[in-house]
């Protein structure tokens, strides 16, 4: 169970209040929710809610078909079901009641009023999860898991944050707390009472199991770069010259027309922005303006815009005229963006070649992949993507499914923190320095893995994480 108590901003210790909150996102639909949870849930619900059985008694966690009625006028207000979920088995470890209306904003308005009315407050972001987590239900690595498959965006990010929700992390470090635990009963016993016959430390075999630690923590640190980009996705700015096909290649790779595409040179003049999943990283692609000399002030303004995406863009992807030969504008864009990580692109092999080849290319930029594709023809597209995946990602670290991928840059700090005390804890054996500093390694080792899971985590923490759920969750 997690030793932490939380109070509201009303000041009232949060296990006392009762919290409620409209749960589906607002607009028209056949179904929203309202939620409620604390103390007061089933007496509210017991109060607002008129069942079509003449015989009735609650039974948790089952649907139950009635009325909500304003108990001050009688007025009824929505046909719905109500779910209530006695506690313990429920999210939050609380009393929780779930009232399904029709999905109309104004019905669950009038509803979660007349909640708030009865006894309960407006719940604050993330508050229900807060409780499951405050409660003991979930430790703090699985609430921010809920957050995460809440903005999943591929099959891949909601894989991993499926991971973490399911508790991956939280038995991996469980594991290495209990290890570093029984060193550290066992140097303490030793530090504590010098004069008992206490059967001697295995130094080297603890030494040795250190190092295992040691090792085992990085691989979930290295996990990190990579596993990040499941999570964040990168944005890919695709930028050249004029008319190389670079609003073509936007609309092939999203298979849907989102860019106008005419013979006319500079008929991109604002960056266009879409979201696509390439090989399950988001991938958020920027069509831009042709880079060259402006003519008017609109494709000015429209260049300007272009380099300012491209110099923010964590990934490029250079579109050159596969029928004409290189040129200094050319060399003169890659110049520009040569630092960036990159595909170059040689478009429109359906035409004659020109003057340049898949070979000339790699010549000019050496460093970077080239793919030969046609836009027009919905050619080299796979190839493209293939190519984008692996300059992003080195291992392949969903290999495995066992294998724990940390995505979370708090998660790697803590784990970082953990491991170069667990290092330190090793080196000081090694040299066989006194016990009291190596229990001091192995001790804050485990302050380190307590703030990973929430066992020690500041509130001001706390809250940061927290605050960046809807509410209703």
């Amino acid at each position: 169970m997690n030793e932490i108590s939380f109070t509201s901003s009303t000041g009232v210790p949060a296990k006392e209040e009762t919290i409620a909150a409209i749960s589906t996102p607002f607009g028209e639909s056949g179904i929203g929710i309202v939620r409620f949870s604390g103390p007061l849930a089933e007496p509210i619900i017991r109060k607002i809610f008129k069942p079509k059985k003449e015989v009735f008694s609650f039974i948790s966690h089952r649907f139950h078909y009635g009325e909500i009625v304003d108990p001050e006028t009688k007025t009824p207000l929505d046909e719905v079901l109500v779910v209530l979920m006695r506690s313990p088995a429920t999210y939050t470890r609380e009393d929780i009641v779930e009232i399904h209306c029709h999905g109309g904003y104004l019905i669950l308005q009038k509803v979660l009023e007349l909640v708030l009315r009865e006894g309960a407050r407006a719940a604050e972001p993330g508050e229900f999860t807060r409780r499951a987590f405050i409660n003991g239900r979930i430790d703090l690595t699985r609430a921010e898991a809920v957050i995460d498959l809440i903005r999943a965006k591929t099959g891949a990010s909601l894989a991993i944050a499926n991971q973490q929700l399911r508790g991956a992390l939280f038995r991996e470090t469980s594991d290495l707390k209990e290890m570093l635990i029984e060193h550290l009963a066992l140097i303490e016993a030793h530090i504590d009472f010098p004069d008992e016959e206490i059967d001697g430390i295995p130094l080297a075999e603890m030494r040795r199991a250190l190092s295992r630690m040691t090792e085992r923590v990085d691989g979930w640190i290295s996990s990190y770069e990579e596993g990040r980009l499941f999570r964040e996705g990168i944005s890919c700015a695709i930028t050249g010259k004029t008319n190389v096909g670079k609003s073509s290649l936007l609309n092939v790779l999203l298979k849907e027309e989102r860019a106008i595409v005419t013979p006319v040179p500079g008929t991109t003049r604002d960056v266009i922005e879409e979201v696509l999943s390439i090989r399950g990283i988001p991938v958020r692609l920027m069509d831009t303006a042709g880079l060259r000399r402006a003519e008017d002030l609109v494709e000015r303004e429209g260049v300007r815009r272009t380099k300012e995406k491209v110099a923010d863009a964590d990934f490029v992807l250079l579109v050159l005229d596969g029928s004409r030969g290189l040129d200094s504008d050319d060399i003169e864009i890659f110049r520009e963006i040569e630092e960036k990580k990159k595909v170059v692109i040689l478009n429109k092999r359906d035409l004659p070649a020109g003057k340049i080849t898949v070979e000339g290319v790699r010549g000019q930029f050496p460093l970077d992949p080239v793919v030969s594709i046609s836009a027009l023809k919905n050619e080299g597209i796979e190839e493209l993507k293939g190519t984008i995946y692996s300059s992003l990602i080195h291992k392949d670290i969903r290999s495995s499914p066992e294998h724990l991928i940390v995505t979370n840059i708090r998660h790697k700090i803590a784990l970082s923190q953990a491991k170069e005390s667990v290092s330190k804890a090793e080196k000081l054996l090694e040299e066989g320095n006194s016990l009291e500093f190596i229990a001091f390694e192995i001790r804050s080792a485990l302050d380190a893995l307590g703030d990973l899971v929430g066992e020690t985590t500041p509130e001001d923490v706390l809250n940061r994480i927290f605050d960046q759920f809807c509410i209703g969750k």
